[in-house]
């Protein structure tokens, strides 16, 4: 609490008439802010860049670059934090609400009135140190996750080593009653540590940690490889798995390889797959590659072909609420078997890292299809 009192708000007047920037510096040096002062938008934007202020107070009407201008830069800035802007205008009620609509969050008419003006200021400061405040909190929190998670694989990892020991009769013969027992700890064992790890994926990606190890991935192998890997899951629940290559591509040719993390990608295909034999009791998993000429939806990366990945089953299905949520943040679903929601996050923060974009199609009781798209490239860009 006593740090916050102490705290001392920086604020940025911007106005082209210098009795004004006195004017308003008499006034809030009153109230002991720090104040810069600037002549035009193009002045403003440079001292925002070498130490963002607290609050901003811009005067609509600068020759060069306007306040609207202005407000759309800081706005359009992905590297600012949130700064309230505070027009000053003597226009009428269009010019302040083209200035709220640019992205400022409050106005003030010339003449003002001091004591308004003062109000106004503390009043955006209030809502600054308010966002700060939150913002610092998440950041707590998720390194808090972050420390978390880690800590935890190290016990995770030291207790299924042992359990393998254990099974492997390294200290003594084991019933096989107790080799079923230890075999279903290790299962839950490595369910939990799935769950921590993919966490921390989730916290690498966030806190833009993640580095992608970029090379020519041949999408068909790595289908094959995870296939292979969860067959016995499928076997256990006789069901079927399938890999097709759409007749479009050509699987001797680069039309099904793309630039990308290979360790990445496999955990996508590793988590569609698992969730389709998870929810899956009968039937099948078909697992599709075809190639596109033209782009899919929702994607902006501009690319000639592209590859079209699916995962079709034939299980419980994803009723319309969910699918609307299902790849956000701990987005779970209302299926019974879901779980910690986390995977699909991952999956399209994966997928949208390699400029692709993931979908969804489902209908309750028959099943659904995951669909991912990725551009088709073999050399960096």
């Amino acid at each position: 609490m006593s740090a916050r009192k102490n705290r001392v708000d920086r604020i940025l007047v911007v106005d082209d008439v210098y009795d004004n920037l006195l004017l308003i510096e008499n006034i809030l040096d009153d109230e002991r802010y720090s104040i810069e002062l600037a002549s035009d938008g193009f002045a403003a934007l440079e001292a925002i860049d070498r130490a963002p202020p607290d609050l901003i107070l811009l005067d609509v009407m600068m020759p060069g670059m306007h306040g609207y201008e202005v407000t759309r830069r800081i706005r359009d800035n992905p590297n600012l934090s949130y700064i309230p802007i505070l027009l000053v205008t003597a226009h009428e009620q269009s010019s302040a609400i083209d200035g709220l609509d640019a992205g400022a969050d409050d106005f003030i008419r010339k003449p003002f009135d001091t004591e308004e003006l003062l109000a106004r200021v503390r009043s955006m400061l209030r809502l600054k140190h308010s966002i700060d405040e939150r913002e610092e909190m998440l950041r707590q929190r998720e390194d808090f996750v972050s420390r978390l998670t880690h800590d935890l694989r190290i016990p995770l990892v030291a207790a299924d080593r042992m359990l393998h020991l254990f099974l492997q009769e390294t200290y003594c013969p084991l019933s096989e009653d107790m080799k079923d027992a230890i075999q279903v700890v290790i299962r839950n064992n490595q369910n939990l540590l799935q769950m921590v790890n993919t966490l921390l994926e989730v916290y690498r990606h966030e806190a833009g940690q993640k580095k992608l190890t970029l090379v020519i991935c041949d999408i068909k192998q790595l289908c094959q490889d995870v296939l292979q890997e969860l067959s016995p899951l499928a076997a256990e629940k006789q069901l079927e798995l399938q890999l097709s290559i759409d007749d479009a591509a050509d699987p001797s040719s680069e039309s099904i390889k793309t630039l990308g993390d290979q360790l990445e990608l496999r955990r996508v295909l590793f988590n569609l797959i698992g969730n389709a034999i998870k929810f899956t009791d009968n039937g099948s998993i078909k697992v599709q590659i075809a190639k596109l000429n033209t782009p899919p939806a929702g994607v902006r990366m501009l690319a000639s072909n592209w590859i079209a990945l699916s995962v079709a089953d034939t299980g419980v299905g994803i009723s319309p609420d969910d699918q609307a949520v299902i790849f956000e943040r701990f987005r779970q679903g209302r299926n019974r078997r879901a779980d910690s929601g986390l995977g699909l996050y991952l999956s399209r923060r994966i997928i949208e890292a390699h400029n692709g974009t993931i979908q969804v199609q489902s209908t309750l009781g028959q099943g659904s299809t995951f669909t991912f798209y990725l551009p088709i490239r073999t050399q960096v860009s």
